[in-house]
């Protein structure tokens, strides 16, 4: 059984997308051992840190959401500073190497999760 172009095409996104998803994986895990350190010490006074501090000694899946969990206090700070999840002065102190990192991580895995949603939506309706 040979596959049309649309489903070369199709197939092929897919891989893309999951692969830029491993690798986003890959990153996240890289920062949460390699510069947690760092981000737990410049936002020890934040509620949304410290509440989620304890998943660092649950392996990689708790390394893996503790790192996810800060990435979205620190891409989204208006949100978390309005409830009260973060606070202004550690938000400042923190390095804008850091923050930009951690902002295009959280972005870029939105953005393959969107994409991902959106080819199994057309598997789905059966357009490929």
């Amino acid at each position: 059984m040979s596959l049309s172009l649309a489903d070369k095409i199709y197939v092929a996104a897919v891989l893309i997308d999951v692969g830029g998803l491993l690798i986003l994986f890959g990153v996240c895990l890289h920062m949460a051992y390699t510069k947690m350190d760092l981000l737990l010490e410049h936002l020890k006074n934040c509620k949304g840190v410290t509440m989620r501090a304890p998943l660092r000694h649950c392996g990689i899946w708790g390394n893996f959401l503790l790192i996810g969990g800060i990435s979205g206090l620190v891409t989204f700070p208006k949100l978390h500073l309005k409830i009260g999840l973060l606070d202004v002065k550690d938000l400042q102190d923190l390095p804008h190497a850091i923050k930009r990192k951690l902002a295009i991580l959280q972005w870029s895995t939105i953005v393959m999760l969107l994409i991902l949603f959106f080819l199994a939506g057309v598997a789905h309706l059966g357009l490929v």
